[in-house]
């Protein structure tokens, strides 16, 4: 596999700290709109340039994308955001708790999506995909990275994880939530070699997350033929990490629906063995095991009573999707049905009972956490998963390097 270094664009480094973000699609309109007020240099005036505009004001509208544009040039051009002199690897590592992850930074190849070797688990939304291509082609730069995983390899891994014992970071930051954040530049041509040549003996990358950023990459790269050079078209921004450091948490779902709580029951007993558990909030134990919370404190655990043998017949969510949330509550599209939500496990179980308890949702799944290794597998077959299998945390920053096409 392909990984390419290049010559990033990154914050000064007294100013790093007030720049990098949080990934876009995490931060709502005004989450983003306040920040900016606070924090002038905040990247979101690049990746979220829609917060500098009214509500009444498309988010993917021209004037919004040439906005994007226009900030990031005033970023270089103010140095805050400055250009590395020679080509380079980048490493981010991430400690959240004893969790550690450490990727590396680098820029991925157009054909090799193309081509299948970086596969992808999910289907991707028009509008959104849409949008996200404008942003690239009046940018004309991947301002955040997308996600990417490999079957893990130990020659592979030190190749440029030793950087993490041989050189200071550049950039250090503990965000909110306490998680740290390490950057690294790796700009030893031999060096630069080695790491090159290790992942040459990689057989596919998989995206873990950004599926529409991967996506409008393929696709702004005909839209800016002739307006950048070929070579910086023909690739994007990533961050692939070996997928045994990868901590996928449990994506749950709340459903609301005018059934009662006696007919569900009674109806989930078809394929469901059912049973009332009285640990508050119930957190499923292994895979096959779905926790439904109906309010006013009451547990049950589910589980099915046939599992296909097939990978992606056998994930929980595709389990619920086919015995229950298609045929008991009629949502066959949740992607957009507005009568079922999505919560990341990091946000906790608790959230789930309150929007049960005081909320206008009348009914929450907690999953299994879908293992690494079964995305891999379903991603190898060329299949798709059910829309928000997967939660992965810590979440990527937007911001540490930025890739500018010339």
């Amino acid at each position: 596999m392909v990984v390419k270094p290049f010559k990033g664009f990154r914050p000064r480094r007294d100013v790093a700290e007030r720049f990098v973000v949080k990934p876009y699609d995490v931060v709502s309109r005004e989450e983003a709109r306040k920040e900016i007020q606070r924090n002038p240099l905040s990247f979101y005036k690049v990746t979220k340039p829609e917060a500098e505009f009214t509500e009444s004001v498309d988010p993917s509208s021209d004037e919004v994308m040439k906005k994007a544009r226009e900030n990031l040039e005033k970023f270089i051009s103010d140095g805050i955001l400055i250009q590395d002199d020679k080509e380079s690897f980048y490493v981010y590592r991430q400690i959240m708790g004893k969790h550690v992850q450490t990727g590396l930074v680098a820029l991925f190849s157009v054909d090799e999506y193309l081509e299948g070797k970086i596969r992808k688990h999910e289907l991707t939304r028009k509008k959104k995909e849409e949008e996200r291509t404008k942003h690239v082609y009046y940018t004309k730069a991947h301002t955040g990275p997308v996600f990417l995983m490999y079957r893990s390899d130990p020659e592979v891994n030190e190749s440029f994880q030793k950087v993490v014992k041989t050189k200071e970071p550049e950039n250090v930051l503990i965000d909110e939530l306490g998680i740290i954040h390490e950057f690294y530049v790796i700009d030893d041509e031999k060096w630069i070699e080695e790491i090159k040549k290790a992942f040459e003996k990689v057989q596919a990358f998989y995206i873990a997350d950004g599926h529409h950023r991967a996506a409008a990459a393929v696709k702004a790269k005909d839209m800016l033929k002739g307006k950048v050079s070929d070579d910086e078209r023909n690739h994007f921004l990533g961050i692939v990490f070996p997928h045994d450091e990868l901590r996928a948490m449990d994506y749950n779902r709340v459903v609301k629906h005018p059934i009662g709580k006696k007919e569900l029951l009674r109806k989930l007993e078809k394929d469901f063995e059912i049973e009332r558990v009285y640990e508050r909030p119930y957190r499923p134990k292994r895979k096959h095991e779905i926790g439904l919370y109906v309010g006013s404190g009451e547990w049950y655990v589910m589980k099915p009573l046939k599992i296909p043998e097939d990978t992606l017949a056998s994930l929980d969510v595709e389990i619920l999707q086919k015995k229950v949330l298609s045929p008991i509550f009629g949502i066959e599209n949740p992607r957009t049905d507005e009568r079922i939500n999505f919560v990341g496990g990091i946000k906790g179980l608790c959230t789930l009972e309150k929007m049960v308890d005081e909320e206008e949702w009348n009914f929450a799944f907690v999953m299994y956490p879908t293992s690494v290794e079964d995305l891999m597998k379903i991603a190898d077959e060329g299949k798709i998963m059910p829309p928000k299998s997967t939660w992965f945390e810590p979440k990527l920053k937007s911001g540490f390097v930025v890739h500018i096409m010339e």
